[in-house]
């Protein structure tokens, strides 16, 4: 179909319903010889006639009343295509989003981000699923709206903003035996570590700055979730290093001690991460703006120079600098 195309059918609907020459070009705002050769130009087209003169009227041929219906559905869609979009309202909000994030931000952000959603959005559901190393990929392919996570390097389209800060810490169950008042760093080597992989992966920043340090941990067991490994810790005489907003959240509930780790780590930021096919998306914006509501409610304090890399070569860290240097 030719661009011109389009006008025609303009045309061709302003006649069917009005019957008439005139009438039609009334409709559409064309004069009356304009609208003639529009007439001219769909006779020829179709090879009908679609109006042909009865006394002082003009009647439709059988051609013109079959497309009748279907010619006004085409142009009344085209129509509402091009119309301004109606004002968002949260409320009518009628969708499922679906986000990577581990059961840490859930335990943070799950509370403030349901009630958030409930009050303003019922009709939203939201579907959580794990990261994975490929929820970038999911963003653009559309198998998910949104990611949080500690992103280092994201495809350059991404778009993405930080969310929240934690730093790290570590505990132990109450009463262990090889945690006293004062902790060093060879008393932290010598436990037994569980560390938390969301994405499934062995080592981590904890594991570098220790090896910078001259020094290796045993990990004895590595779990997917937060709240499993404290669980765990617990439970056994393992030491595991983890988020403190969430070690201080259940702490007392799991008869836990906190304390810092014997080392200098630096805190890190969790990412809020999309596609920007969805920044003009008035329901998605929406949906972002409530895990940045929910983040300034309950985690509005932010550490100084968070890191954004699992590892210890985020660029933004003194020994990442050092080994840019290295590599040029």
């Amino acid at each position: 179909m030719e661009p011109t195309d389009l006008g025609l059918l303009v045309s061709l609907d302003a006649l069917l319903q009005e019957g008439s020459v005139t009438g039609a070009a009334r409709r559409v705002g064309l004069s009356t010889p304009a609208m003639s050769h529009a007439l001219a130009r769909i006779r020829s087209r179709l090879a009908d006639p679609i109006l042909v003169r009865s006394g002082r009227g003009m009647l439709l041929t059988p051609r013109a009343l079959s497309l009748k219906p279907q010619v006004h559905s085409i142009v009344g869609e085209a129509r509402r295509a091009l119309e301004p979009e109606r004002p968002f309202v949260a409320s009518e909000l009628s969708r499922t989003f679906v986000v990577h994030a581990t059961d840490y931000v859930l335990t943070v952000l799950g509370t403030a981000l349901d009630r958030i959603l409930r009050h303003e959005a019922p009709q939203v559901c939201v579907r959580f699923v794990p990261n994975t190393p490929n929820d970038p990929a999911s963003l653009r392919d559309q198998g998910s709206d949104l990611a949080v996570g500690i992103y280092g390097d994201l495809p350059q389209e991404m778009r993405s903003r930080s969310l929240l800060t934690d730093r790290l810490v570590a505990v132990v169950r109450k009463g262990h035996p090889g945690v006293g008042k004062r902790f060093s760093i060879e008393q932290f080597v010598s436990l037994a570590h569980i560390q938390v992989a969301p994405r499934g992966k062995p080592g981590g920043y904890v594991d570098d700055v220790l090896r910078e340090r001259g020094f290796t941990r045993q990990v004895a067991r590595a779990v997917p979730y937060f709240l499993t490994a404290l669980q765990l810790a617990a439970e056994t005489d393992y030491v595991l290093t983890i988020s403190e907003r969430i070690a201080k959240r259940y702490a007392s509930s799991l008869g836990l001690h906190v304390f810092e780790v014997p080392l200098r780590l630096r805190p890190y930021a969790l990412s809020l991460v999309w596609h920007p096919r969805v920044d003009g998306d008035a329901g998605h914006r929406f949906f972002r703006d409530v895990f940045l509501r929910a983040s300034r409610e309950v985690a509005s304090e932010r550490h100084e120079e968070p890191r954004t890399r699992l590892d210890s070569t985020d660029p933004t860290s003194g020994q990442g600098r050092k080994r840019r240097r290295r590599a040029k």
